[in-house]
């Protein structure tokens, strides 16, 4: 793999990085807001004492911390793979560009030896899953792999209680920050109450390091809200993904194209509203990885 200088520095001198993904740019985001996002999130990981190390694939490469002028192609090209864990060998192999996930960055990071990761939310158990088993690979990966992922919750338009199921089930901590509410992506309140509530930065670091010094394979799910001032009318929301979700029914949209859908979906139903909501959970949580991963260090 490819990776950037100034990654390589910081991880050889202990200082803090922080992975992001590529998926949100090639797969989430209309360009050039795509591209725009992904430079603010890191701009704000920078702006908190840490080093962005934006994740992707190209010609078959991985790259971690790819340059602007790499983000730049990623938001302009057509035609890039989605890339979770069964599809990278297959794009290694036949030099492909691909977006990685949640699922490939935490694979990428944890081979570089990136601990924190930060992204819009994860994947998880698509309603109707207990019928359809369309369950993300996101949640395989965050029992295996020893990544932790700072995310507003997972996808809102998922079945939230049985991804959570699914999360004990694969023994990984699940930690709500600042709130015993699990955050609920586009909005602060899913009714769903949590055991394990974090307060600071500095107790995050302690836990990952918990899970690491007693050799606890697997990652670790952060939840963190998405900001008041930037939260959406739940009735709002909830229209637009139920509406979002019988579109793709009728549609028959399925398998890894119905999450890009849903969300494109709902930015068109909400009059890009979502759009924002999503911007703005995101650099609330590059603030928020960027801290634990400055507290990780000193650890």
């Amino acid at each position: 793999m490819k990776i950037s200088k100034e990654v390589q520095e910081a991880l050889r001198s202990n200082k803090a990085v922080v992975a992001l993904e590529s998926t949100i740019i090639s797969h989430g985001m209309p360009y050039p807001k795509n591209v725009e996002t992904a430079l603010r999130v890191e701009k704000v990981i920078r702006d908190h004492g840490a080093v962005p190390a934006t994740i992707g694939i190209i010609d078959g490469e991985p790259v971690i911390g790819m340059s602007p002028e790499e983000i730049e192609q990623f938001g302009k090209r057509k035609g890039v793979a989605k890339a979770s864990r069964r599809d990278l060998p297959i794009i290694y192999a036949k030099k492909m560009w691909g977006a990685t996930t949640v699922a490939a960055t935490m694979i990428l990071a944890a081979q570089a030896g990136i601990e924190v990761f930060v992204t819009g939310g994860v994947g998880g158990a698509h309603r109707g899953a207990q019928n359809n088993f369309d369950i993300s690979a996101d949640l395989e990966e965050l029992g295996k792999t020893n990544v932790t992922v700072v995310s507003a919750g997972v996808k809102a338009i998922l079945d939230l209680n049985l991804t959570l199921e699914i999360l004990e089930t694969k023994g990984v901590p699940v930690l709500s920050y600042g709130t015993d509410e699990f955050a609920d992506f586009y909005t602060r309140h899913s009714g769903i109450k949590m055991e394990n509530v974090v307060n600071s930065p500095v107790e995050v670091a302690k836990i990952i390091k918990a899970k690491r010094d007693n050799k606890l394979d697997g990652g670790i799910l952060v939840a963190n809200p998405i900001p008041e001032e930037y939260a959406m009318d739940p009735v709002v929301i909830n229209s637009a993904i139920d509406k979002a979700l019988k579109m793709a029914d009728e549609a028959g949209v399925k398998g890894k194209d119905i999450t890009p859908f849903l969300l494109k979906t709902i930015v068109e139903l909400t009059g890009g509203d979502s759009l924002e909501s999503n911007i703005r959970l995101v650099l609330n949580n590059a603030a928020l990885g960027a801290e634990i991963a400055k507290e990780i260090t000193k650890l």
